[in-house]
């Protein structure tokens, strides 16, 4: 897993409540068992008509939102199933924040351990951040969030910043006590 430390980027208002990860990603599209590939059908009902063409009036489909890294949704973002595919094609697509007033917590869990950093806010300063058409910068080590010359504090839990900004998976959080697992092996060893 990449380092994750600061991005900066505009953000993309889907001022949405209850999106689930059957919207996020739909049952269909839930054929690849790697982590990648799952990002063109991100909000694919949402983002395509029938005969595959985007829908204009989608915020995603929007030129101005080409480049973003960060999404501004909802309560209870990510409800529904426990799917991990909605986690990925979010980061697949280029999503690496997602602020919104609450989440659900399966899929709050699962943008940790893909990289991605969920910002649970008040609902008014969502909605502040939503009328911004300027930059955003969330900047993970100082926990702040800064636009248009305001900042703002986000709270997370300190292990899982450490895991975000050291890069560091389940496994990779394992494996840096091999020493110790491999020591306690061979004194209990049967």
């Amino acid at each position: 897993m990449e380092k994750f430390s600061k991005v900066s980027s505009t953000a993309i208002p889907l001022d949405r409540a209850n999106v689930d990860t059957d919207q996020i990603v739909p049952k269909q599209f839930l054929k690849l068992v790697q982590r990648t590939g799952f990002g063109k059908f991100l909000f694919y009902d949402w983002r395509f008509d029938q005969d595959g063409k985007q829908k204009p009036d989608f915020v995603l489909n929007d030129p101005m939102y080409s480049n973003s890294h960060i999404l501004l949704a909802g309560e209870n973002f990510g409800s529904g199933s426990s799917r991990e595919h909605a986690a990925w094609a979010l980061k697949d697509y280029g999503l690496d924040v997602i602020i919104a007033p609450s989440f659900a917590d399966i899929f709050y869990n699962n943008c940790f351990k893909n990289g991605i950093l969920p910002i649970s806010l008040p609902r008014n300063l969502v909605d502040d951040l939503m009328q911004t058409k300027s930059a955003i910068e969330v900047d993970l080590e100082s926990q702040t969030i800064r636009y248009d010359s305001r900042t703002i504090p986000f709270a997370i839990d300190e292990g899982r910043k450490k895991t975000l900004l050291e890069g560091l998976d389940d496994i990779a959080v394992t494996l840096q006590y091999e020493d110790r697992i491999t020591s306690y092996e061979k004194s209990h060893a049967l």
